[in-house]
C-alpha cells in the first residue's frame, strides 16, 4: 500500500515583526491613499482659486476681451502697450513703492519694539498681548469701514475738531496716505509682534546671560545677539510685508477711493478701474496684472537672495 505525500508549501517570508511584505505595502498604499484624500480639499482649493483664475488672466492678457461681450479674439501683445499707456500707471506705482516702504518701516519696527516690550513685561504681559493683538481679528475691509466713520468730517467722532482747525484726515493726499497707514498700523502691528515675539522666543537665554556676564549693555546685547539671530524672522516679515503692502488695495478704495484728485490711486486699484470703471476692458486689466505679477516675482526672488546672502555671511 503506497501513500502519496503532499510537499509542503514554503514558508511566507516575513519581516522582524511577523507581517508579510505584501501586507506591509498594502498598508503603505492605504497610508497613501488617507494622505490624498486629506490633501485633496486643499489642492481643489488651490486650483479652483488660484490656478483657474492665473490661467484665465493670462488668456485675457493676450486677448481682446471687454468687460460686455467675452473674449473677441486674440490681440497680443497689444494689451501690454496700452497697460503701460496708461496714464495713471507710473504714479500708481510710485505711490505703491512710496506707501510699500512706509508701512515696511512702521509695520516692522513697530512690531519689534511692541516684542521687545511684551517680552521684557512681567506683569502686564498677558494684558498686552491680548491688547495689541485684538486688532488683528478684524477684517481689514471691516477695519477700513470703521475708520471712514472715525474720519469723516461730518458724522465722525473728530468733525468737530477739524472743522475748528480746517484740517481732514483725507483731504489731501498727505494726510490720506498717513491716515490710511494709521489704519494699517492699527490693523497689523499686533499680527506682527507675534512673529517677532515667536523669533525672539527662540533665541537661548544662555546667549543672554553670556553676555550680560562679560558685561554687555542693553544695546549691544540688541545690536549683537538679538538682531543676528532674529535675522530669519526679519526676512519672513519683510517679504511678507512688502508683497501685502504692494498689493494693497481695500483699505485705499475705501477711504479715499484713490482720491484726492487720483493721488493715492495704487497698482491693483487701477487693475480694478480699468477693468470695471472707464474703458471697461478686461484684457488690459489682465496685462496690468500679469507686469503686476511678473514684478512681484522678481521682488520676492530679490529680497530672499538678499536675506539668505546675509545669512550666509
Amino acid at each position: 500500500m503506497s501513500t502519496t505525500v503532499t510537499p509542503a508549501s514554503p514558508p511566507v517570508a516575513t519581516t522582524r515583526t511577523g507581517r508579510a511584505p505584501g501586507r506591509r505595502r498594502m498598508r503603505r498604499s492605504g497610508n497613501a491613499v488617507t494622505g490624498w484624500l486629506f490633501a485633496l480639499p486643499t489642492a481643489l482649493f488651490v486650483v479652483l482659486l488660484f490656478l483657474v483664475p492665473l490661467v484665465l488672466v493670462f488668456q485675457m492678457a493676450g486677448s481682446n476681451w471687454p468687460l460686455l461681450g467675452g473674449n473677441q479674439g486674440i490681440n497680443f501683445p497689444e494689451n501690454f502697450p496700452k497697460a503701460l499707456d496708461n496714464r495713471f500707471f507710473m504714479d500708481s506705482v510710485v505711490f505703491t513703492l512710496k506707501y510699500t516702504v512706509l508701512a515696511t518701516v512702521l509695520l516692522i519696527g513697530l512690531g519689534l519694539g511692541l516684542a521687545l516690550l511684551v517680552q521684557e513685561s512681567s506683569r502686564w504681559k498677558g494684558f498686552l498681548r491680548t491688547a495689541f493683538l485684538v486688532p488683528s481679528a478684524l477684517g481689514l475691509a471691516s477695519a477700513s469701514l470703521l475708520f471712514y466713520v472715525l474720519y469723516s468730517p461730518i458724522a465722525g467722532p473728530f468733525a468737530a475738531l477739524t472743522k475748528q482747525w480746517g484740517f481732514t484726515f483725507l483731504g489731501t493726499p498727505d494726510a490720506a496716505l498717513w491716515s490710511t497707514l494709521f489704519l494699517i498700523v492699527w490693523r497689523f502691528a499686533g499680527f506682527y509682534m507675534l512673529l517677532m515675539l515667536v523669533g525672539l522666543q527662540g533665541i537661548p537665554e544662555d546667549v543672554y546671560e553670556a553676555a550680560r556676564i562679560d558685561g554687555g549693555s542693553r544695546w549691544q546685547i540688541f545690536r549683537d545677539i538679538t538682531i543676528p539671530l532674529l535675522k530669519p524672522t526679519l526676512a519672513l516679515t519683510t517679504v511678507m510685508c512688502v508683497t501685502g503692502s504692494l498689493l494693497a488695495f481695500e483699505q485705499f478704495y475705501i477711504l479715499t477711493k484713490g482720491g484726492p484728485d487720483n493721488s493715492t490711486i495704487t497698482v491693483v486699484q487701477l487693475i480694478y478701474n480699468v477693468a470695471f470703471q472707464g474703458p471697461n476692458n478686461l484684457g488690459v486689466a489682465g496685462a496690468l496684472s500679469v507686469i503686476v505679477l511678473a514684478a512681484l516675482v522678481i521682488i520676492n526672488i530679490v529680497q530672499i537672495r538678499a536675506f539668505s546672502k546675509k545669512a550666509e555671511d
